[in-house]
């Protein structure tokens, strides 16, 4: 009897461990599963991001790229040439760290490409950013990081969009910062002119543009050649599904009639902080604190019925600039500059100071808040000394568009910048080439 009830426990205990040792499996077999698809999601979200200007540290300031010694020139260099890109930016935390940076080729649409590193890398795939200063008697102490690019290091193999990925020593990504590497392929003759539609030739820029191309072999002009054209090297409106209206021989003409038409808007807005001493016509007040400058703009008003006034501007820009330093990049400080403008409370969308210091991004640190008592809107944005041009742009809920003209008004004199790009992929090919450039303006129709 004894016998029976062991044999009886024996069994049952044998049967639980093989059960238990078949759940462990199943469980592990789930979990290399689970961890095999997070990571081929990670890899899917990656190939599929759209690379823009942006930061992710809030102490990190003043990301810039241009060419050395042209603080207002575009971030493009022509392939295989001597000129370099000069990246800096401001650290607020004051100290040194160890910074890296490496190139990731990008699609025409900034997506990545399906490259491997070492196909356009030359060199090595990643370097450390060595170049640093401290500030100089300013308020807002921080750490000046630059390099510049190409290097003896590295250097990039092929043409296309790139943007410069900063990272930590842990690999924490910290900034992406576009530019673009031109092969000269084709020739682009372009036309800036009001628009033909009558209902619009008060209010918009239309863009006319041929494409030569003698020296390059286009099978399919409609799906192997890409254009992007830029308003001031904004986002939100830019141009990028235009197929060649005609096809002449080595000639595409994109002569269209309304789908290459831009609002032509404004002059850009602009204050001077430069000094942080003497007031400039823009400023109401400059104050101090123990630890903080404060600027106070004179308060902004609408302009969307007012006739064309031509002011003196740089399509959006900003350059930094201490007027009483030797040297700029350590001795300009940061101040709080305080914007206003006094408008009925808006339902349908939400109010952004939009420009190149805003990378042309809507971002929430450049987002207006609104004052119910006072009856208007207001934002303050730390920013390092200098000159800024800027927009307010709304973000139209009802229409999904970023309205300029809401606040700014729109008026066919304006001046602006237009930028065509041109991208070439082959059949086979597995990269979009950069091939083509051409900037125009409108000032001609003033």
């Amino acid at each position: 009897m004894r016998f029976n009830n062991f044999l009886t426990l024996l069994i049952i205990s044998i049967v639980l461990i093989s059960a238990c040792h078949n759940t462990k499996g199943i469980a592990s077999t789930d979990n290399t599963l689970a961890e095999s698809n997070i990571t081929e999601e990670i890899e899917r979200t990656e190939f599929e991001k759209i690379y823009k200007n942006e930061t992710y540290n809030q102490q990190i300031k003043t990301l810039l790229c241009h060419k050395i010694q042209d603080e207002l020139s575009l971030p493009l260099l022509n392939l295989n040439a001597e000129d370099q890109l000069l990246v800096s930016f401001d650290d607020l935390d004051a100290d040194i760290k160890d910074y890296y940076y490496t190139i990731i080729h990008c699609n025409s649409d900034w997506t990545a490409s399906d490259l491997m590193q070492s196909e356009y890398i030359s060199g090595f795939t990643d370097e450390p950013i060595t170049d640093y200063e401290f500030s100089f008697n300013t308020l807002q102490q921080y750490t000046h990081y630059s390099f510049s690019f190409p290097s003896e290091e590295m250097k990039a193999l092929l043409s296309g969009n790139y943007v410069f990925k900063i990272f930590e020593e842990s690999g924490k990504t910290v900034a992406y910062k576009r530019f673009m590497i031109l092969e000269t392929k084709v020739t682009i003759e372009a036309q800036v002119r009001r628009a033909t539609l009558a209902e619009d030739r008060k209010t918009k820029h239309e863009i006319d543009f041929t494409i030569k191309h003698p020296n390059l072999v286009v099978a399919d002009p409609f799906s192997d050649i890409k254009v992007t054209i830029k308003q001031n090297n904004k986002e939100d409106n830019a141009i990028t599904e235009l197929t060649p209206i005609f096809v002449k021989n080595n000639e595409l003409v994109y002569d269209y009639e309304d789908d290459n038409t831009f609002w032509a808007n404004n002059e850009f807005r602009h204050f001077d902080i430069k000094s942080l001493r003497f007031q400039s016509d823009r400023i109401k007040e400059i104050t101090y604190d123990s630890t903080f400058n404060h600027v106070y703009l004179f308060k902004d008003r609408t302009r969307p019925f007012d006739r064309y006034s031509i002011e003196p501007d740089i399509n959006g820009k900003f350059l930094i600039k201490s007027q009483e330093g030797w040297k700029s990049s350590i001795e300009a400080d940061y101040a709080f500059v305080h914007f206003t403008l006094p408008v009925d409370h808006i339902s349908y969308g939400d109010l952004y100071i939009l420009g190149g210091v805003s990378d042309w991004e809507l971002k929430e640190d450049f987002k207006l808040e609104y004052n119910n008592e006072q009856k208007q809107y207001k934002r303050s944005v730390y920013l390092k000394q200098g000159y800024y041009n800027y927009h307010y742009a709304l973000n139209d809920i009802s229409t999904d568009r970023v309205d300029i003209s809401f606040i700014e008004g729109t008026h066919y004199q304006t001046r602006n910048d237009y930028y065509v790009y041109v991208y070439y992929r082959a059949v086979g090919d597995r990269y979009d080439r950069f091939v083509g450039f051409l900037k125009t303006s409108s000032k001609e129709l003033f």
